[in-house]
C-alpha cells in the first residue's frame, strides 16, 4: 500500500467516476483501475462498487476512506515540516442548508488556509441531498436544523445513513423580510400578520416532504407560495414582492446585504441547528477547524 494509492482512493471518492478521477490525476483509466484492484487485493476488501453511473463506496470503503484521508494529511504535515516539498492542493467540502453563518465560517477557513492552490467546495443544497453528500463522503460535514416536528424522521434518516447530528445552537424562529416591508417596523410578527404576503421556501426536489423542508411550519397553509432553489433569488423576491420566509434569525449583512432584516416570530417553536458527520470516518484538520469556526459563530448569535 502506497500514499499514491491512498490519493487515488480519495480522488475517486470525490469525483464519483473512474474516468473523471483519471482525468484529474492525468493518468489512464485502465492504470487507475489496476492500481485500485491491486490495493483491494492487498487489503482483502472491496473499496468501490462499480455501477452503470459511476462508482460507490462500499461500507468497508467508507471506513477506509476516513483513514486514507487522515494518513495523507499526516504525510503532508511531515513533508511540510521536514522535507519542505511543495504543498499539494488542500481539499475540503461542506454541504449545508441556506445559512449565512455557514458561508461566513467557510470564508474564514479559506482566508486562513487558502493558499496558491486549493479545492474547497460549499454546497447550499436540498436537505436530503446534503444528507446524501455526507453519507457518500462527497462532503465531510453537513449543516441542517432539527425541531420537534422533523426530528423523528430526520434522525431515522441519519441513522440509516450512519450519520450523527451534533448541536451547535438553538434559535427562536424569525421571519426574513425586506427592510421596506410593511411589517419591517414590528417588534415581533404573528402568523396572522403574514397571511396576505407571499411565503418563500426552498425547493426540496424529489424528497419534497414536509419533514425535509428547510423552513419551520411547513404544513401551515398559505394563500401565496413561491418555491426557489437559491438564496440570492429568495432575497430578491423578498425585496421585490414584500415576501417572507421563516428562518433562524441569524443574518450576516456583509454577505446578505443591508436590505434584508430578521424579525422575531411569535410562535412556540425552535430551530436546533447543528452539523452532521459520518460515523466511520476521521475528520480532516480542515474539517475540525471549520467546526471550530461554526461553534465560534454560534456563540456570537
Amino acid at each position: 500500500m502506497t500514499l499514491q494509492q491512498l490519493k487515488y482512493v480519495v480522488t475517486i471518492a470525490a469525483k464519483g467516476t473512474l474516468s473523471e478521477a483519471a482525468k484529474y490525476l492525468y493518468m489512464s483509466q485502465p492504470s487507475l483501475t489496476g492500481a485500485i484492484r491491486e490495493l483491494e487485493k492487498e487489503l482483502g476488501i472491496s473499496i468501490f462498487r462499480r455501477t452503470n453511473r459511476g462508482v460507490l463506496l462500499t461500507p468497508q470503503g467508507e471506513e477506509f476512506l476516513g483513514y486514507a484521508r487522515a494518513v495523507l494529511e499526516q504525510a503532508e504535515l511531515i513533508e511540510e515540516k521536514y522535507i519542505s516539498k511543495i504543498k499539494g492542493k488542500k481539499t475540503f467540502a461542506v454541504s449545508t442548508q441556506h445559512y449565512s453563518f455557514a458561508v461566513e465560517a467557510f470564508v474564514e477557513l479559506l482566508n486562513r488556509y487558502g493558499e496558491s492552490e486549493y479545492d474547497f467546495r460549499i454546497r447550499e443544497t436540498q436537505t436530503y441531498t446534503l444528507i446524501e453528500d455526507v453519507a457518500k463522503l462527497r462532503s465531510e460535514i453537513g449543516i441542517l436544523y432539527l425541531n420537534t416536528f422533523n426530528q423523528t424522521v430526520i434522525n431515522r434518516t441519519l441513522k440509516e445513513n450512519n450519520l450523527t447530528f451534533h448541536s451547535l445552537f438553538k434559535a427562536k424562529p424569525h421571519v426574513f423580510l425586506s427592510k421596506t416591508s410593511p411589517l419591517a417596523d414590528k417588534s415581533f410578527i404573528t402568523l396572522n400578520d403574514l397571511k396576505d404576503y407571499p411565503r418563500l421556501s426552498y425547493e426540496q426536489g424529489e424528497r419534497n416532504s414536509f419533514y425535509f423542508s428547510e423552513e419551520i411550519l411547513s404544513t401551515l397553509e398559505s394563500k401565496k407560495n413561491i418555491v426557489v432553489s437559491d438564496r440570492a433569488t429568495l432575497f430578491n423576491l423578498l425585496i421585490g414582492l414584500n415576501g417572507y420566509t421563516f428562518c433562524s434569525g441569524v443574518i450576516n449583512q456583509e454577505l446578505n446585504g443591508p436590505n434584508i432584516i430578521a424579525v422575531p416570530l411569535d410562535v412556540d417553536d425552535y430551530m436546533e441547528i447543528g452539523y452532521l458527520t459520518h460515523n466511520q470516518t476521521i475528520l480532516s484538520k480542515l474539517a475540525d477547524e471549520y467546526i471550530d469556526m461554526l461553534k465560534l459563530k454560534s456563540h456570537e448569535q
